[in-house]
């Protein structure tokens, strides 16, 4: 079986919406001086390659700690919309229908990934448009992925893509790469977050398996 990557790797030079949110990684042990090796890490949980739990956006919504692992593996498929624009509609996705009843994951691939590590990811990226977003949530879907930094616009205060979706128990996972070489096959997506208590978010290492790649 094949596996692909999906998640960026993680230092200090990753974008971020704003810097305060920068990773900070140091090394606090050295195997020479110490005899072992040791690094301190601090990181916001919706940073690099993540995943949204409905206790993000929705009052009362349940954290990634409460729902079982089996949450975060499943059939999966990528979308090609690098020719939507800067809306996703509706009718971009509907080529995709038999797909849709049949998956767990939409992963949308809207070329962004390009972008990362560049000032020009954080500005204009694609997004979901409100009649496309709740079209999905008729799917039985247990997550929607993308290459972006956020499912609504970056300057958005109402943030009513987010909502819509977790809202409906689908979990969002932002900051995929690598979608462009995973083609039109379904696979099998594991996208498992850290087990922490009350957690919102979590980096994930995102990844797709498939005997067929």
């Amino acid at each position: 079986m094949k596996v692909i990557d999906l998640s960026h790797t993680i230092n200090e030079s990753i974008t971020v919406f704003n810097e305060d949110e920068r990773p900070q990684i140091k090394q606090v042990a050295r195997v020479e001086k110490d005899g072992y090796s040791q690094l301190h890490f601090s990181m916001f949980t919706h940073n690099s390659t993540h995943i949204d739990a409905p206790y993000h956006m929705i009052e009362g919504g349940r954290t990634l700690d409460q729902f079982d692992p089996g949450k975060f593996i499943g059939k999966a498929f990528v979308a090609d919309v690098r020719n939507s624009g800067s809306l996703i509609q509706k009718d971009d996705l509907i080529a995709y229908e038999s797909k849709l009843k049949e998956c767990d994951f939409l992963l949308l691939n809207t070329g962004w990934a390009g972008k990362w590590k560049t000032e020009a990811y954080k500005k204009d990226f694609p997004v979901l448009s409100q009649e496309a977003a709740e079209w999905l949530m008729k799917f039985h879907l247990k997550g929607i992925g993308l290459d972006t930094i956020s499912i609504d616009p970056v300057d958005s205060v109402d943030v009513p893509i987010h909502k819509i979706v977790l809202g409906n128990e689908v979990l969002i996972i932002e900051n995929l790469t690598n979608l462009d070489i995973l083609g039109s096959k379904v696979f099998t997506f594991s996208c498992l977050p850290l087990k922490f208590e009350s957690a919102d978010g979590s980096p994930v290492r995102a990844i797709a398996l498939s005997n067929s790649f």
